[in-house]
């Protein structure tokens, strides 16, 4: 099988290929990635000599690069992370957000659509569905999006295009909708690699608000092996939530960094809060379960060993990152 990866660069992304590089050592790699701020090619130092890996920059919005890249090379698969992802820059610039998520995301499709309809998968969020109230039922495939960042609203646009290709022009397409991913080469503007790399440095760590707002959390190996079992096993058409089953406050979050790390609440720093900062996501993944057999296997307080282990031993990586 030959892949196109978007954004390959990225977390996710290089994650991703490093996974299915080593599950699947027959399977061609194409990785476009345009290697913005958090596109890092150091993630992939480790298959950049591998003859099926090949990196190509370029931006997805290049109609013309990437009808090339998909004919030439024969792709038989489309799996898309390229996204602008950090809610606090779609505050400041939206614009940015609208063109990568929404007319990049187009674009591909396109090009999966005139290429013989190219099997598409689409990497999405849970923040698309909005917020949760403390005593809400999680999310799932099912509710009506209710988007609150210009972030979760150019990722709720680019789901609907995508699936207004499936019921239009036929083209097989999957999307898995994540929650709150970690663990290695996370971006270190992030809450957890932030959090890490500050303390580390004996910074203090920056605590938005109350620290009350939940998130889920899934470490992003796991993320992978969902996205494996739905490009392989998952049924056209279908969206499929995937969590972590670590439902935890932004506080928790810190007390446990801390904890692990061997500092006190003496490192915390409450700030302002984030504008339209929501109060709770939360993931149902019962259906990829059934249908497919997926459930997350690293616990949250092993994931974070994990990262922060991860973070000890890497301190050239993101301390370039961080200047």
């Amino acid at each position: 099988m030959k892949i196109l990866v978007t954004g390959g660069a990225g977390f996710i992304g290089s994650n991703f290929i490093h996974y299915i590089i080593k599950k699947y050592p027959d399977c061609k790699i194409i990785n476009l990635d345009l290697l913005t701020y958090a596109g890092n090619l150091e993630n992939l130092k480790d298959v950049e000599i591998n003859p099926n890996y090949k990196f190509v920059q370029g931006d997805i919005c290049n109609a013309e690069l990437v009808n090339k890249l998909v004919s030439e090379n024969k792709v038989d698969m489309i799996v898309h992370f390229a996204a602008e992802s950090h809610v606090d820059r779609s505050i400041e610039n939206p614009e940015t957000f609208l063109k990568t998520n929404i007319l990049g995301t187009h674009n591909l499709l396109e090009t999966a659509k005139n290429n013989g309809n190219i099997r598409f998968h689409h990497i999405s969020t849970d923040e698309v569905f909005g917020s949760l109230e403390p005593n809400d039922a999680p999310f799932n495939e099912k509710p009506p999006y209710d988007p609150r960042s210009p972030y979760s609203a150019s990722k709720a646009a680019s789901d609907h295009l995508v699936r207004a290709y499936f019921h239009t022009f036929g083209l097989p397409i999957t999307i898995s909708n994540c929650s709150n991913n970690y663990g290695p080469f996370h971006y270190p503007e992030k809450v957890i690699p932030l959090f890490i790399t500050n303390l580390i440095e004996g910074k203090k760590v920056p605590l938005y608000g109350d620290g009350m707002n939940v998130r889920d959390w899934l470490y992003v190996e796991d993320h992978c092996e969902a996205i494996d079992a739905i490009i392989h096993k998952g049924k056209i058409g279908e969206t499929y939530c995937i969590g972590g089953n670590a439902e935890k406050t932004n506080k928790d979050i810190t007390d446990k960094i801390l904890e692990l790390m061997g500092k006190d609440e003496s490192s915390i720093e409450f700030v302002a809060d984030r504008l339209g900062h929501d109060k709770r996501y939360a993931i149902d993944f019962s259906k990829i379960t059934q249908e497919l057999g997926w459930e997350p296997k690293i616990n949250f307080e092993q994931g974070l060993k994990n990262t922060i282990e991860w973070y000890k031993n890497n301190e050239d990586w993101w301390k370039k990152l961080k200047k």
